[in-house]
């Protein structure tokens, strides 16, 4: 495109040719200045808005501020409301907890109120979460209230399981296991006629049949302490299981261990027989504290 540009007297003349990158460039000069022009309108008439008294645009400033604040806060409340639910779950599995616990109380031979008691429950007696949207302060509330409960949970929880643990130990080194299968008994704890006398004398364990070869097993756990020939015995086995507790297998045909060894709860430990002072195959089972007999039958009845 060429434009001629004349003048007043038509003496001279000028020629301008303008191409399509010269028209591009006056338009992207326009574009640039209109965004220019708007840009600084806007922020003229914000500042003015900013310090304007004028009650409509006061009325649209404010009204656009509430709304933000309005969503703002229902975002809050909803993730407040979404951990409630949680903190409700939370609270119905200290409720779980509770029964569960009172059960291994009475197993560990306690009563519930024995244990380390909490002095907030949560869940017992609170605010409902399926009533009016908890506030900030009621959630933090119930929270600090649900790990006090918590601590104190542990805390009876720990004791339960060494008072368990405890009684599991000390029930392995109790002779309350009988010492062969299918008991039948043939002679009882206390005084008797003697086979051999026939005089009345006191009876220090308890008989019972068995065929020859049956396996005897370790009542409790223990040590090995005597695993011998005996003349009245026969072949005996005596074993330890602490705080003066001795078990003793008499008339056996063959012994498994020796003096010395460590024995479990239910271990094979000999064979049943006749050797010693016997009138037949059998086993003699004696339990003695500090020396002193005892009946087996009352360790065997806890069994």
């Amino acid at each position: 495109m060429q434009i001629i540009l004349v003048s007043n007297d038509y003496r001279t003349r000028r020629n301008i040719n303008v191409g399509i990158p010269q028209i591009m460039g006056l338009v992207f000069v326009a574009l640039v200045a209109l965004a220019l022009t708007a840009t600084l309108a806007n922020y003229l008439s914000l500042k003015y808005a900013a310090t304007s008294d004028h009650p409509l645009i006061r009325g649209v400033l404010l009204a656009d501020q509430h709304a933000e604040a309005k969503q703002r806060q229902q975002q809050i409340q909803d993730n407040i409301n979404n951990l409630a639910v949680k903190l409700g779950e939370m609270q119905a599995h200290m409720l779980r907890l509770d029964g569960l616990g009172e059960k291994l109380a009475k197993v560990a031979g306690l009563k519930p109120q024995e244990l380390p008691s909490a002095t907030a429950q949560s869940g017992r007696g609170g605010s409902s979460l399926t009533g009016a949207p908890l506030s900030f302060d009621a959630f933090s509330k119930q929270l600090r209230e649900l790990q006090k409960t918590v601590d104190v949970k542990a805390d009876q929880l720990t004791v339960l399981e060494a008072l368990l643990v405890e009684g599991s130990a000390q029930r392995k080194f109790l002779p309350t296991l009988p010492p062969i299968e299918n008991i039948n008994y043939t002679s009882n704890f206390g005084y008797r006629l003697d086979p051999f006398t026939g005089h009345q004398t006191f009876h220090e364990g308890v008989d019972f049949a068995a065929e020859t070869g049956t396996p005897i097993n370790a009542a409790a756990s223990g040590k090995v302490i005597y695993a011998e020939f005996h003349a009245a015995y026969g072949k005996n086995v005596d074993i330890d299981h602490g705080n003066g507790l001795v078990t003793r297998y008499a008339h056996a045909s063959e012994l498994f261990v020796k003096e010395g060894d460590l024995v479990v709860r239910g271990q094979r430990i000999a064979k049943v027989g006749s050797t010693g002072r016997s009138t037949g195959p059998h086993l003699h089972f004696e339990v003695r504290l500090n020396g002193a007999p005892q009946n087996p039958a009352r360790f065997l009845s806890v069994n």
